[in-house]
């Protein structure tokens, strides 16, 4: 079966981020750490790292290799959380571990990759085929930096 995995370019420190990120996301791991040892365009041998790991049920390779291609809000990762104490949770470890809160729940990490911590139901209320609740929640959604799941539902059902 064909394998799909998103790559990650980090400049440093690509292991202190990965093991960040498995410590904040459940049922996550580091499932392998290798060094390049061969000469690379990034540097000498030894000087790029790999590091494969799972977040939640998605496969990801963090590639530690210089300041090539820095990071942007062109990649995020999303965070589905059940619970308003889980998302209070992801995004207070973030912000108390040198990230940045951004707008309707977007939030950048100290390595700069931006992070989505949203409740899982948002996408179903966006969708919902009464537009009219639809553009309540997302009226409201967009005047909130971390998301409130109460304060979302309660403008969903008007």
């Amino acid at each position: 079966m064909t394998k799909v995995s998103t790559n990650i370019w980090f400049e440093k420190d690509a292991k202190e981020a990965v093991e960040f990120y498995v410590s904040m996301v459940p049922n996550s791991s580091i499932r392998r750490t290798t060094v390049v040892p061969a000469d690379t365009p990034s540097g000498p041998e030894g000087s790029c790292k790999v590091i494969e790991f799972r977040l939640g049920d998605q496969e990801f390779t963090a590639l530690e290799a210089g300041p090539l291609d820095p990071l942007n809000h062109s990649f995020s990762i999303v965070v589905a959380c059940e619970t308003q104490a889980e998302i209070d949770r992801l995004w207070d470890g973030f912000l108390q571990n040198g990230g940045v809160a951004e707008a309707c729940g977007w939030l950048k990490d100290r390595w700069g990759l931006s992070w989505q911590v949203v409740p899982r139901v948002l996408g179903e209320m966006m969708a919902d085929p009464d537009r009219a609740k639809a553009r309540r929640m997302t009226e409201v959604m967009l005047q909130m930096v971390k998301l409130d799941i109460p304060k979302l539902e309660a403008a969903f059902r008007g």
